[in-house]
């Protein structure tokens, strides 16, 4: 279940919610499933990024790195963008450009080298 946290100050009160860490998984798990299902014959990067999905996985922030890291390493898919809208970083290199396992690589190594952690999912 989803709790809100209010912070006052500067005359403004502002909400957000508060993720158990399940709740976190689960909701991802959902919306990549979404993502995946309904952009599964899109061709362009940007279309499959756009969508909204895609959009809400961003929207959860820091929480999910370490799961599209794990997504990525299990099987390469168009997280990059997620994943550089989230962290501001871009590690794949001008040469792995367009090379989905390549850049899933990049991207698998780069979260371990900055201290993210995961788990291998079991389905």
């Amino acid at each position: 279940m989803e709790r809100t946290y209010q912070i006052s100050g500067l005359n403004a009160t502002f909400s957000y919610p508060i993720w158990e860490t399940a709740e976190i998984e689960e909701t991802f798990l959902e919306l990549a499933e979404q993502w995946r299902r309904e952009t599964g014959m899109m061709s362009l990067v940007t279309k499959m990024s756009m969508h909204p999905a895609y959009q809400r996985i961003i929207g959860m922030g820091q929480a999910v790195v370490p799961l599209i890291l794990r997504e990525l390493e299990q099987e390469p898919d168009h997280w990059f963008w997620a994943l550089q809208a989230i962290t501001g970083a871009n590690p794949v290199k001008s040469e792995q450009r367009g090379r989905l396992k390549q850049m899933a690589e990049a991207w698998v190594e780069w979260g371990r080298e900055n201290g993210y952690r995961w788990q291998v999912r079991t389905v």
